[in-house]
């Protein structure tokens, strides 16, 4: 997480306080239950189709910031605490989510193959898949992106632009994806250029090739992960905190269409509204998948290690069934 959490932290007595502090997490020896969408779903290009609250004592960990779904239906996710996590995602026949299976749960590890610690040096904030199974995390605070052969095992350094080491310090590197050509793109939650509260730095390239440009994220919000599309595009949520208007969190999914050479500036289409009576927290991670032939999205929250937050995962569908 970044700059949120210095809010939220700031403000978390007066949170707990109107909230009652009580946790809303799963019944014990549940890893998941379904949650009421809880009214009409906004008539948009991309539409919820259910949510799961997650226990994260049966998970194994919390914070979850990162997300992959594979072809298998594999959920892959890495936590701002320095963890990695894992689930079976089980789907009824439209997409709507009704369980996870199978959890696993470790530790992120550095280069020799230690336990990252808790704190500045284990905060993942972004998990992208590679062509050939392995992972790049990317990290803030000590910003840095690590390639992971595989999730549990020891990561190697891998070369990043050079200003990623000099973004915010709570507010860095949050989103990142592998693009169909094999590009990563990159967008930065708090970096901003200039005096345009809407613009972020962002990159796109390969190690040793980086182009840099903006993205423009809706007003108020920030940039919490983005994830590929087939098409070559990419879909990027973006979040917003503000707990003293009645609404506390909501979010937007933006879509890129397909990017071409060295562009100057990535402008997405709205195409979700995440916003109450939904269910909706801190929504960190996205990740695109298809199942049954089907394209769909999936978006997991960071509780933030706080008893009035809730750790939810939501599945949307398109609703022209067309992903690109």
């Amino acid at each position: 997480m970044a700059g949120l959490r210095r809010r939220q932290l700031g403000r978390r007595a007066a949170m707990a306080a109107l909230l009652g502090a009580t946790s809303c997490h799963s019944p014990a020896g549940a890893l998941s239950r379904t949650e009421p969408l809880g009214g009409a779903v906004r008539d948009m290009a991309l539409r919820p189709l259910g949510v799961l609250s997650i226990n994260t004592q049966q998970l194994g960990t919390h914070s979850l910031s990162g997300l992959h779904v594979g072809a298998d239906l594999t959920l892959t996710a890495v936590c701002d605490r320095g963890n990695w996590a894992r689930a079976r995602l089980v789907l009824a026949a439209d997409g709507a989510p009704l369980r996870l299976e199978n959890p696993s749960s470790g530790p992120l590890r550095d280069p020799a193959g230690r336990s990252l610690p808790r704190g500045a040096l284990g905060d993942a904030e972004c998990l992208a898949a590679l062509p050939d199974g392995s992972w790049l995390v990317g990290f803030e605070r000590l910003h840095r992106i690590w390639r992971y052969q595989d999730i549990d095992g020891p990561a190697r350094p891998v070369d990043a632009p050079e200003a990623i080491r000099r973004q915010p310090y709570n507010a860095g590197l949050e989103s990142l994806g592998v693009l169909p050509d094999g590009c990563w793109l990159m967008i930065s939650e708090g970096h901003r250029i200039g005096m345009d509260a809407t613009l972020r730095t962002s990159w796109i390239g390969r190690p040793g090739r980086w182009h840099r440009l903006n993205y423009r994220t809706s007003p108020g919000y920030d940039p919490s992960d983005l994830c590929p599309l087939p098409d070559g595009g990419a879909l990027v949520l973006e979040r917003r905190f503000h707990p003293f208007n009645g609404d506390w969190f909501s979010a937007r999914i933006k879509r890129i269409p397909p990017i071409g050479t060295a562009p100057d500036l990535l402008e997405g289409q709205l195409v979700a509204e995440l916003a109450p009576p939904l269910p909706t927290d801190n929504w960190e991670g996205i990740s695109a998948f298809l199942h049954d032939g089907r394209p769909l999205v999936a978006i997991v929250s960071d509780d933030n290690d706080m008893p009035f937050q809730r750790s939810l995962l939501m599945v949307l569908g398109w609703a022209d069934q067309a992903m690109g």
